[in-house]
């Protein structure tokens, strides 16, 4: 995600902290990442600190282009919807066709990279509105009310579009989103393979086989033609346990005739990845100080990184169990038992808060000690309560964190709100996952769109569709649905 030592999300508010502002955007056949160093360009929030390393230029933020409001997609190709075009618009129901308010349609054809305007009843638009509800019936639309489950499927119909047919995954479809993190892909990746589209899953873990660095790593982010990074900032060592994690969601829910052979082809990537997150681990058992989930370096281990990391080589291991490989399997478990203890005893006294020396706040990185991704410790119940009171911000969602180095000004910011859906649901606890998520409902956009930002005055704000939000939506109703999503274990 966005840049050494700054966050990706507050590109368009300056009081907010910086985000590197990629200035291109790129098409797509997959290759392997170079080494070369790309300028960079970032936006720097007033007063924001950064921790000494090179960050390239700055631009004004007034070089970006207006944030989308939703989506046309066809298969192979997107266009965003500008916020004049979304004016008293509507999708077609469960489609990423456009009614405008004249009655006509806006959409993009199959064999067109940019979008017409054509008369209702359009038979190629038409043909297209059929694939999207033939994709969605095909799978699984989470949720126990009609509101939700029409969140759930324009999320899934946005997460679709945001899909390039190599495996990568735009995190937005406005200049500064259009790269895909590995993050932001792992979990939708997880969110496809709950939902029953076991091939978009699968196509997410190949693009990240193919752009896995030599030693086990990935890049923050990479072009969607899987070329490389587009600029020379600082990788994220949380990569290694997001796409391990994400490869055992995958393993669990795909089908039993296909899945052995398809994790073989898989493997090579997570021994690679585990056995890096292995040999990081200190003799205090944690791994070391690298940038969290915010694109922020950290002087000291932060949990942001930690947890992932155990939820990954507990994944692995697994997957190692079930491929017959008990060399690789008692490695990593051990791995993750060290990773364990080390994280109860210097983060569990702190209310697992930002950093291990515990200057840096609360965060909502806390939500990655819970399930879907680790079994969460006895004592999570009441770290994640006094987060949320900590980050809640007056309009009702969550400021990723309160670290006074890091200012997010007023915003409420959907995925680290989403997290704590997903956690209160994984911890028996759905009645404080369901005032989350009717919050994050509430502020969809005019087109059911989840925005990245809520404004001070409680209105979608920034990009939108957010691809990690709306992943998490997703795997926050399928745990409400069924009562938990599996959650890798930790071995004695």
């Amino acid at each position: 995600m966005p840049a050494v030592a700054l966050v990706r999300w507050a590109v368009v508010t300056a009081a907010l902290a910086s985000v590197a502002l990629p200035l291109c955007v790129a098409a797509v056949p997959v290759a392997r990442p170079t080494t070369e160093k790309r300028q960079t360009f970032f936006v720097r929030a007033l007063g924001h600190q950064s921790h000494g390393e090179a960050e390239g230029s700055y631009a004004p933020l007034s070089i970006l282009a207006a944030p989308t409001v939703g989506l046309l997609a066809s298969a192979t190709a997107v266009e965003g919807i500008t916020a004049s075009l979304a004016k008293d618009a509507q999708y077609v129901e469960r489609s990423n066709v456009l009614r405008l308010p004249s009655g006509r349609w806006r959409y993009v054809p199959a064999d067109r990279a940019a979008s017409v305007t054509v008369p209702a009843g359009d038979p190629a638009a038409l043909r297209q509105i059929a694939q999207s509800r033939t994709w969605l019936a095909a799978g699984r639309v989470p949720g126990r009310s009609p509101a939700q489950r029409a969140a759930a499927e324009r999320a899934l119909l946005s997460m679709r579009a945001l899909l390039r047919p190599n495996g990568s995954l735009a995190a937005g479809w406005t200049p500064g989103w259009m790269y895909s993190w590995p993050r932001d892909a792992c979990f939708a990746s997880a969110a496809f393979a709950h939902t029953g589209h076991e091939a978009e899953a699968y196509r997410i873990l190949r693009y990240s086989a193919a752009t896995q660095r030599k030693d086990g790593t990935w890049d923050a982010r990479t072009k969607l033609d899987g070329s490389g990074p587009p600029d020379g900032r600082r990788w994220q060592l949380d990569a290694n346990g997001w796409v391990p994690w994400a490869t055992w969601q995958w393993y669990r829910t795909a089908p039993r005739t296909t899945r052995q052979a398809r994790l073989n082809t898989l493997y090579p990537m997570v021994r690679k990845a585990a056995d890096h997150a292995a040999a990081s681990l200190g003799k205090d058992g944690l791994p070391p100080a690298s940038p969290d989930y915010w694109e922020l370096m950290t002087t000291t281990t932060n949990i942001g990184t930690a947890a992932p990391l155990l939820a990954g080589l507990n994944a692995s291991a697994d997957l190692a169990r079930e491929l017959d490989r008990p060399a690789d399997a008692a490695r990593w478990s051990g791995a993750a038992r060290r990773l364990s203890a080390g994280i109860a005893r210097s983060f569990g006294p702190l209310g697992y808060q930002r950093t291990v020396d515990g200057r840096h706040g609360h965060d909502s990185a806390v939500a990655f000690m819970a399930p879907p991704f680790n079994a969460a410790p006895a004592d999570l119940p009441r770290a994640l309560d006094a987060t949320y009171r900590a980050l809640l911000r007056p309009q009702g969602g969550l400021t990723p964190g309160n670290d006074p180095t890091a200012p997010w000004g007023a915003n409420a910011w959907t995925p680290s709100t989403s997290l704590f859906a997903l956690a209160w649901a994984g911890t028996g606890r759905p009645a404080e996952a369901g005032k989350v998520l009717d919050w994050l409902l509430a502020k969809r956009n005019t087109l059911g769109e989840l925005p990245e930002k809520v404004d001070g005055a409680g209105r979608p704000s920034s990009v939108a569709p957010l691809a990690w939000t709306g992943s998490i939506l997703v795997l926050s109703l399928v745990a409400l649905d069924d009562g938990a999503l599996p959650t890798p274990p930790l071995r004695s």
